[in-house]
């Protein structure tokens, strides 16, 4: 897996998480969750909480196109493909 890639996705996530106010404490949840991967590299609840991200994310885009970019969601994608 690309570290620094994965990084940048899952902060954009976070960020916009937040940004749109979704999944109540997902954007925690997936913050801390990307931290354990750093230490311990099991990506077990990165992927679990990524995976609920990008259900959001496809529910939001398909009631307002703009509010989430294309391209978030095809980084979220491909990002979960290399687990």
């Amino acid at each position: 897996m690309q570290v620094e890639k994965m990084e940048k996705t899952v902060t954009e996530t976070v960020q916009k998480l937040e940004k749109l106010k979704l999944g109540d404490s997902l954007a925690a949840e997936l913050s801390w969750c990307w931290f354990s991967y750093k230490n311990d590299q099991n990506p077990v609840g990165l992927v679990e909480k990524s995976e609920k991200a990008l259900e959001l994310f496809k529910a939001v885009r398909e009631k307002n196109s703009r509010a989430v970019s294309k391209k978030l969601v095809e980084d979220l994608e491909k990002v979960l493909v290399l687990n």
